[in-house]
């Protein structure tokens, strides 16, 4: 029988991070051929040039399609992008015809790709839909668009599943296979404390809090408000000497350009005790996450990954604002507001308040199943490319 060729798209370093293990089953698949379209941030020096990692990882990658670059701080930036990015992505499909192209989440990089395929009839299997975030980004309206234009979904928790179908999806098409990245955490194979002092150049004697802050642009005035709150937190904390801080980079959205020139500021300011990173990549990210169950660590920001991510390592997260509204949220997650008193109260409490932490030790991975990447891999490698997987039906009555 023939191999199906599946096309693999990723345009971010935390998405990849995500899709790690589902690419790495599909590639040992018997009866899938992968490949891997590899753009975005991931080609951007700025953030990292992520893509080394990819070549790390050992992935062969088929294309790397460069975007225009343009001032994230320019709100035409993003269709800009997109549109560059449809054109791009449906050359290289057009060269490479795959059977199945894969697509993860909420970017509009992937909503490119997802446009580009969908258009080409080509079969589009979504990872990571039926998710709600009505924080103020524009995830929710990417996310939601992407699943419409998908014709198999593969989610990662009940609630998603749910919310698919009452979006109109046939149940079908719908996989609740739980979060791919909890495949690497159950490996087990993290950094000693040692490795990560002499990597960090850092001491874990000294409480640490991992900070992943990305800009929630809908308001311009309440932004620039609310992130000059959490870097006066930090810098208070900072100069009490009080914690370490290691800081990532944010993701290349509207807004991102503000929040970097902050981090860089800190990080010349405060060499010894903010230590700045433009990508952490699977093992350091896990790593520290690890800490959070020993209480030398804190996860503290709006990233997604302290939502999906932090509860498989039991890690005290401090969520901020309302970028992830309207996500699953496991017990080991605190919510505050852009207040500067109830911010610094509140990492107090991650830190010391034995109650909490004896909850977040109970608390359980909503987003877990066991071996996802395989499980993802065996349904594509099973499904039938026919009309029926191709034309949807729109089931809005049930």
């Amino acid at each position: 029988m023939k191999k199906k060729k599946v096309l693999v798209f990723t345009g971010n370093r935390a998405e990849y991070g995500l899709q790690y293990s589902i690419i790495d089953a599909i590639k040992k698949h018997r009866m899938l051929d992968y490949k891997l379209i590899v753009s975005g941030a991931h080609l951007e020096k700025k953030f990292g040039n992520t893509v080394n990692q990819i070549k790390r990882d050992g992935f062969k990658i088929t294309s790397l399609i460069k975007l225009n670059s343009f001032n994230i701080n320019n709100k035409v930036y993003t269709p800009i992008i997109i549109s560059d990015a449809i054109k791009k992505i449906a050359l290289t499909l057009k060269r490479i015809k795959p059977d199945i192209v894969l697509v993860n989440a909420d970017r509009f990089e992937t909503f490119a790709a997802t446009i580009a395929s969908s258009q080409m009839h080509i079969p589009t299997y979504h990872v990571e839909g039926g998710d709600i975030t009505y924080g103020g980004t524009l995830d929710d309206n990417v996310r939601h668009a992407i699943s419409k234009l998908s014709n198999i979904h593969f989610v990662t928790n009940e609630y998603s599943q749910k919310n698919l179908i009452k979006m109109g999806e046939e149940k079908w098409r719908i996989f609740n296979t739980g979060l791919a990245s909890n495949d690497l955490i159950n490996i087990n194979k993290l950094a000693k404390i040692s490795e990560l002092e002499n990597f960090f150049k850092i001491n874990f004697d000294k409480k640490i809090i991992l900070f992943a802050y990305h800009p929630v642009y809908l308001n311009k005035v309440q932004f620039n408000k609310d992130y000059k709150v959490v870097f006066r937190v930090i810098e208070k904390l900072l100069f009490m000497k009080k914690y370490n801080f290691i800081a990532t980079y944010p993701n290349n959205d509207f807004g991102s350009e503000k929040i970097i020139k902050e981090l860089v500021y800190l990080s010349k300011k405060y060499k010894k005790n903010f230590k700045l990173f433009k990508s952490l990549g699977n093992y350091y990210f896990h790593s520290l996450l690890s800490m959070g169950k020993k209480k030398r660590l804190i996860l503290m920001g709006n990233s997604s990954s302290g939502i999906k991510e932090s509860v498989a390592f039991k890690c005290p997260t401090l969520n901020i604002g309302s970028r992830q509204d309207g996500r699953l949220k496991p017990n080991n997650i605190i919510d505050v507001n852009h207040s500067f008193d109830k911010i610094l109260y509140n990492i107090d409490k991650l830190f010391n308040d034995k109650k909490f932490f004896k909850k977040c030790k109970l608390t359980k991975n909503p987003y877990f199943k066991k071996n996802t990447g395989k499980k993802i891999a065996n349904i594509i490698s099973k499904i039938k490319i026919n009309k029926k997987l191709i034309i949807k039906k729109q089931n809005f009555f049930n």
